[in-house]
């Protein structure tokens, strides 16, 4: 199990090193630069050539990433090109507003969806699987910006219940931030719980069809208890890793969300730092995705292997 852990680590760092240049790539064949970005009209001419010696931009790209890689590995993110400011300042609390709109979709969206998913399973084609599995569909398959609007339409404009932007502070207090984020975690929610509902559900019916249960039910072991004892825990083993790998896909779905509703996390800061060309803000957050993407398939990966022998004595 350690062997298999060391090589999921080193795969992960290649992840991760691929990520930053791709990004870098990414934003090297873009037209324009921070210094055109920041200058606009003006960007021409002396000063253009001012502006990129003084941000460092007239060096090659090579040695460019050389020096921002090199700078990560004694732990420093550089600085912001257009905000002039310390990157893990910038990123710092909108990483936190980032986990609270995570953290509170994964609240509402998972016991929900394995709920949903147990109950889909253990009746199956009823009028529960048919209403679940119709609705898991549609969420699936509406743009998460199409949903926030409509959710801002309804909530928001029609009922008034509650603002259809967040218009706080990025270092507003936590409460005060988790209150915003409501809307938001409702939108990513919706297609997380429809993801794990239908995974969970597949899990039930494929287990409720296996031999060991056949074989509970022959010998007269009351349903519930075949349910509680056998059913459920075995459907939800296979099920870890999609959760793992849902939570993971918030981080991306977080960029859409966050602009829609103006909310204060690093998704939202990854659109105006595309925006304004500050190449290492951009990587920095890059990476702190990555980063978080790999530790979270990392983590349901041994919480796999160590909730399933099989599995580790399979993988081994």
């Amino acid at each position: 199990m350690f062997g298999l852990i060391v090589r999921r680590a080193a795969t992960s760092l290649l992840t991760l090193i691929l990520i930053s240049v791709m990004v870098f790539i990414g934003l090297e064949l873009m037209p324009g630069d921070a210094c055109t970005a920041h200058l606009g009209r003006d960007g021409k001419g002396a000063l253009l050539e001012a502006c990129r010696a003084r941000m460092g931009l007239d060096a090659s790209p090579v040695a460019r990433f050389a020096q921002w890689a090199g700078n990560l590995i004694t732990g420093d993110l550089g600085t912001s090109m257009q905000r002039d400011k310390p990157i893990a300042e910038i990123v710092g609390w909108r990483l936190r507003n980032t986990l609270i709109l995570t953290a509170a979709s994964a609240l509402m969206g998972i016991p929900l969806a394995v709920f949903l998913g147990i109950m889909a399973g253990l009746r199956r084609d009823g009028p529960l699987d048919l209403a679940t599995s119709g609705t898991a569909l549609v969420a699936m398959t509406i743009p998460e910006f199409v949903s926030a609007t409509l959710l801002i339409l309804v909530f928001a404009i029609g009922l008034g219940w509650t603002a259809g932007v967040v218009t706080i502070g990025y270092k507003a207090p936590v409460a005060d931030m988790a209150v915003a984020s409501v809307l938001p975690a409702v939108v990513l929610s919706m297609v997380l719980a429809a993801h794990i509902m239908r995974m969970v559900r597949a899990s039930v019916i494929d287990v409720m069809d296996s031999d060991f249960v056949l074989m509970a039910r022959l010998k007269g072991v009351p349903r519930r208890q075949i349910v509680l004892r056998h059913v459920v825990p075995n459907s939800l083993l296979p099920v870890i890793s999609v959760i793992g790998l849902t939570i993971a896909w918030l981080l991306g779905g977080v960029v859409i969300v966050e602009s829609v509703f103006n909310y204060p996390g690093l998704g939202r800061l990854a659109v105006d730092a595309v925006g304004d060309r500050d190449l290492p803000l951009v990587q920095a957050i890059a990476l702190i995705f990555g980063i978080t993407y790999v530790l979270t398939n990392l983590a349901a990966d041994i919480a796999a292997l160590l909730l399933n022998p099989r599995l580790r004595t399979y993988r081994a």
